[in-house]
């Protein structure tokens, strides 16, 4: 085959579409799905502050002293805490809403079974202390770089 200018600048424009439609998706999905730090555990916990003999609700001044007491020592690293408005179905099968209290602990994987003993013993400890029937939890496995 002879080549012309017209059939080089064809061939060299498929080398470069080809070129082009595997390296972007490739620098596409290096960007979306790179490494943001090393994997962690995120752990929230939902406590909620009613009380089941109709008493005054959990205050924020007693679930500070709470966390104070029973999160801190365990998770000195930090954590979240928010105020927060939830539901859920009761005992009856009607819906409770409550203000609530969400705590976000962030921890190494590595370190996931220990520490979710420990998370266990803080949920013991608020059901316990304030008469609760459950403490909610959630987990999730991210990235961090803290």
């Amino acid at each position: 085959m002879k080549w012309t200018s017209d059939t080089r600048g064809k061939a060299a424009g498929g080398v470069l579409v080809a070129l082009l439609g595997a390296g972007i998706p490739a620098l596409v999905g290096a960007a979306l799905h790179g490494r943001a730090g090393e994997p962690y555990r995120e752990t929230r916990l939902y406590f909620g502050t009613q009380r089941p003999d109709g008493g005054r609700p959990v205050g924020k001044a007693e679930f500070t002293a709470f966390l104070d007491r029973e999160v801190t020592p365990d998770f000195p690293e930090g954590l979240t805490f928010r105020d927060a408005y939830g539901q859920r179905r009761g005992g009856g099968g009607g819906i409770v809403r409550e203000t609530s209290y969400e705590v976000v602990l962030l921890y190494p994987e590595k370190e996931a079974a220990e520490r979710g003993a420990r998370v266990e013993r803080i949920r013991r400890a608020y059901e316990e202390q304030f008469r609760q029937d459950a403490v909610g939890r959630s987990d999730d496995e991210l990235e961090a770089d803290l």
